[in-house]
């Protein structure tokens, strides 16, 4: 049997489970909960644009998307986490662990690229409002989500492929929690020179690319909300762009921690903090910011509860 024949037929141990070995039921019941937040509040930011027509408008059309990158990215690790906790055994074939490779960092990568759209959304709202109709038409929206999809999973696609050509001669042992591609690099015994590579520019293309051109897109909008003459009209400006800085923070924070790691790395409770951050917090988090402060999301989510409430009741 050749090499690549053996590295498929393998099973690594995910060696950050340890931190949770002697407490394993607890952590288990607050992923638990921290996984049913995340669906929860997402589901209802999706339900509540498909049933509120007052949210029919590119940026709930854009925020349902980001809601629905949320449920995926954090049900590509969580599902797993809870199966390996319950069970104590911390390992995942080469297949899943290639697998869940590839959807990380598919809707991790489709991430940067809608918070970027997003943030066009408010420079044409703001900046634009005369032309906003137009550029922010539904035709074009739709395409720049289905863009926004594509691009994120041509670059897993890339990796996935790349990664799927490495040996792992006798080092099953990965320092994380689930499978990324960085993590696999660490203890392949074949030439990695071409993954990372393929990595520098994707991360440039796919984070960094983004990143520039939402700071591009708010540099424009404040200079334009600093010419609005009134206060009340620079706050009503500024609030409608919070929510989207405090998820482009929180995203792009965290992102940066998870993959530029510096070469020695953290300790490994560092490394699990940091992913569990980037891939369950945060997706937990991203709803709540949107929906605490905003007055069309409360108003809908009031509207749908009291039709609800109303339905049951005739019953």
């Amino acid at each position: 049997m050749d090499s690549h024949n053996q590295t498929q037929e393998m099973e690594f141990v995910l060696l950050a489970f340890s931190i949770f070995q002697s407490h394993h039921i607890h952590f288990f019941l607050v992923f638990l909960a921290a996984y049913l937040v995340t669906l929860l509040g997402n589901f209802m930011i999706i339900i509540l644009v498909l049933l509120d027509s007052r949210l029919h408008t590119p940026m709930y059309f854009f925020l349902s998307q980001l809601s629905c990158l949320d449920i995926c990215l954090s049900s590509v690790v969580v599902p797993k986490i809870l199966v390996n906790l319950i069970r104590q055994q911390y390992t995942i074939s080469y297949e899943q662990c290639l697998a869940q490779a590839f959807f990380l960092i598919g809707f991790g990568g489709c991430e940067p690229a809608l918070l970027a759209v997003m943030a066009y959304d408010r420079y044409a709202a703001i900046c634009q409002p005369l032309h906003y109709a137009h550029l922010m038409r539904s035709k074009l929206c739709v395409q720049l989500s289905v863009a926004i999809w594509f691009w994120g999973f041509l670059d897993s696609a890339i990796y996935a492929a790349l990664a799927s050509k490495l040996d792992f001669c006798g080092n099953h042992q990965i320092l994380h929690i689930w499978c990324d591609i960085p993590p696999l690099l660490k203890i392949a015994c074949s030439d990695i020179q071409v993954n990372k590579l393929a990595n520098h520019i994707t991360s440039f293309l796919i984070g960094l690319g983004p990143f520039l051109f939402i700071i591009l897109s708010y540099f424009c909008i404040l200079a334009s909300i600093v010419r609005i003459p009134s206060n009340t009209g620079r706050r009503k400006a500024f609030s409608t762009c919070a929510s989207h800085i405090a998820v482009v923070t929180l995203y792009i924070g965290n992102g940066f921690l998870n993959y530029n790691q510096p070469s020695s790395g953290y300790s490994l409770e560092s490394d699990a903090l940091i992913s569990i951050m980037f891939c369950i917090v945060t997706p937990m988090l991203n709803p709540l910011i949107y929906s605490l402060r905003n007055k069309e999301v409360k108003e809908a989510r009031r509207k749908v509860f009291n039709s609800w409430r109303t339905a049951f009741s005739s019953f």
